[in-house]
């Protein structure tokens, strides 16, 4: 009888761990069902601070701001990593790219007057500064984007609102000017000019300066209709756009009314990458890139940064 019920007591054990370790027992980045993983801040083999997202569904624009803002739908993303505050003067010149920008008095100050290419350049020579593998193909015209690779690139529209919202699928419908000053150099703040980045309050995933400073280019090709059929998973804009087509900018900037720092206000922008004369004051960018959790734990366990 006791060998009976040991036998009994050894099979049921067996299932239960079958169970446990079946594929819905883990969350994207390989964590434990039930072991929720928040934003880790982190810094890259170059120094450069990131926080890694852990990714997930979220509902995506706004059935009350402009047109192209709706309609609101869910998006789910695969976890990456964001720079933590805009690209700076100091870390555009460490990889040895010609500074474009206006203001360069402080080099915590953002890049602006960067091109869309430009921007897509320095994400490639910071890859091979660390050893990634490039994103951009830089033998196509409009340097093709290799999501699969683990270099550096510029945020999807939606990994860009994501990052923006911090976890939250409420959007107001108007942006309050006083709560928006606490984390934002903008039209009624900013003095006509940028900031070092960092000066502001984070929201709430700990990054910076996603609403003004400068507007922050996006890898997305425009469109005001894409909300209508954007997919589910990881939504990268209009496939197959004609050469020279405008690109997304997120966040507004310096020169923005609060509207146009909304999480889900859009704006097309000229990629300048055939303009002599590209003046937009107001434009910068951040990275992001795919990265797992183990990969961020061991840049962690290296640089002797606690997990938070």
């Amino acid at each position: 009888m006791k060998a009976r019920v040991f036998a009994l007591a050894a099979v049921l054990a067996l299932v239960s761990a079958c169970q446990k370790s079946g594929p819905e027992s883990h969350q994207a980045g390989g964590n434990p069902a039930g072991a929720k993983t928040g934003p880790i801040d982190f810094s890259t083999k170059s120094g450069v601070q990131m926080v890694y997202l852990p990714g997930g569904e979220f509902t995506m624009g706004s059935d009350h701001g402009s047109p192209d803002e709706a309609p609101a739908h869910k998006v789910k993303l695969t976890p990456f990593a964001m720079d933590k505050f805009e690209v700076t003067h100091a870390m555009y010149v460490k990889v040895e790219l010609p500074d474009p920008s206006h203001w360069q008095e402080n080099g915590n100050m953002p890049v602006e007057q960067v091109r869309w290419r430009d921007a897509k350049q320095y994400c490639n020579e910071r890859s091979r500064l660390e050893g990634l593998k490039p994103c951009y193909n830089e033998k196509t015209v409009d340097w093709d984007c290799d999501y699969s690779a683990n270099g550096y690139r510029l945020p999807t529209e939606a990994e860009w609102e994501y990052a923006c919202r911090a976890g939250s699928d409420e959007v107001q419908d108007s942006v309050d000017s006083n709560t928006l000053r606490q984390r934002a150099w903008f039209r009624d703040d900013s003095e006509k000019k940028t900031h070092p980045v960092g000066l502001k309050r984070p929201n709430a995933f700990g990054i910076y300066d996603l609403q003004g400073n400068v507007a922050e280019w996006c890898e997305d090709a425009y469109s005001a209709t894409y909300y209508k059929n954007s997919p589910l998973q990881d939504p990268t804009g209009p496939l197959n756009p004609p050469h020279g087509a405008k690109r997304v900018i997120r966040g507004g900037s310096w020169r923005s009314s609060t509207d146009e720092c909304s999480p889900t206000f859009r704006q097309a922008e000229a990629t300048g990458d055939a303009d002599a004369c590209f003046s937009t004051d107001f434009c910068g960018f951040r990275c992001v890139r795919r990265i797992t959790l183990a990969e961020v734990e061991q840049l962690n366990k290296q640089s002797g940064t606690p997990r938070h």
